[in-house]
């Protein structure tokens, strides 16, 4: 990775952290005198409460964190993709009746164990119909990048851990193929740009490094459809040392996180 491009990477990540914690740290300031805000509320769980401040106050504040700062990688994963990519947010197309029956077909089959393969859906035609318009959808979708060199679209759906239910990967891997033919129908003046679909986590549960044993994601996507921790950053970064250019500056920036950890602990005890 060039030095200019390293560099704009170590701001995004800085700034992005930066602004999430003046926001987060201006809420819990607004909510002192609350008795219904975050904080104040769990001190009147007396069980809670009887096992001290620390843990009184971590309990309430961790839940409220990591329930925002899911958000907070997703657009710092998009900022960044920016240097590299076009990010696209909406999907103005059609969704054909055929595409939809072929879609059900499809996680029939993953249903059944049958291995997913992108072949599955990528391979799949059907007649498109002079008039269109009855069948005309909009989408709007969060993570859509294209690569004008290679003329390639991505969509990626981002879970920050990954840690899905079978339905819930079932609806995730719906909601892509909805996506993904939606996309391909809007390309048909484009016949060489292709479309790839992802599900993406901010991070491997199971440790950056180790094999990702998530058997319920995988039951509904194929290993080339996955963009696991490091993967993704490589990939919205576009070279193999995203993750960690954007980890070291994160380590960095983090500390900005734990000194208002302590601002906000002293207001309230």
């Amino acid at each position: 990775m060039d030095a200019l491009k390293k560099r704009e990477i170590q701001c995004i990540v800085d700034t992005t952290i930066k602004n999430f914690v003046e926001k987060f740290e201006r809420r819990y300031m607004n909510e002192v005198g609350n008795p219904n805000g975050v904080i104040n509320a769990k001190k009147n769980n007396c069980f809670t409460a009887e096992l001290g401040q620390e843990f009184m106050f971590y309990s309430a504040f961790v839940r409220s964190f990591d329930s925002s700062f899911g958000k907070v990688l997703e657009n710092l994963g998009n900022a960044i993709a920016q240097l590299s990519y076009e990010v696209r947010g909406e999907i103005d197309s059609f969704l054909l009746p055929q595409q939809s029956q072929h879609m059900d077909y499809i996680i029939s089959e993953y249903e059944k164990h049958v291995d997913p393969e992108v072949s599955n859906y990528s391979d799949f035609t059907c007649m498109i119909p002079k008039d269109i318009r009855s069948y005309s959808k909009k989408h709007q979708t969060d993570n859509y990048f294209y690569n004008k060199e290679k003329k390639e679209h991505y969509i990626i759906e981002l879970k920050a851990g990954g840690d899905l239910d079978n339905k819930k990967a079932k609806a995730e891997k719906i909601a892509l193929l909805q996506e993904y033919f939606l996309l391909k129908n809007s390309l048909l003046n484009a016949p060489d740009d292709k479309v790839k679909i992802y599900f993406g986590t901010a991070y491997n549960m199971y440790g950056e490094g180790k094999p990702w044993k998530q058997e319920r994601v995988k039951q509904f996507f194929a290993e080339e459809e996955l963009l696991v921790g490091r993967n993704y950053w490589n990939f919205v970064c576009d070279d193999d040392e995203g993750f960690d250019i954007v980890f070291e500056q994160y380590r960095i920036s983090a500390d900005v996180i734990n000194e208002s950890l302590g601002r906000i602990k002293a207001l309230y005890f």
